[in-house]
């Protein structure tokens, strides 16, 4: 299962945001967001990606069916 949890590095340590059970020895995967205008760029490149899987006419029938 993955989780997506914010954390802070303090003291050269890094320092979840909120409660987390983990078992010990539970590798983990790290993405630094250190820079905004990189942050940004990948949300953008992010969107592009989604709008060419999901902003088509075909998948209008789905939204159809939710309602």
């Amino acid at each position: 299962m993955l989780n997506t949890v914010r954390a802070v590095v303090k003291e050269g340590q890094i320092r979840l945001l909120e409660k987390l059970e983990l078992p010990e020895g539970t590798e983990l995967l790290v993405t630094p967001l250190v820079d905004d205008s990189d942050s940004a760029f990948w949300l953008g490149v992010s969107q592009s990606a989604l709008d060419k899987i999901w902003g088509n006419e075909e998948d209008d029938v789905y939204a159809e069916l939710l309602k």
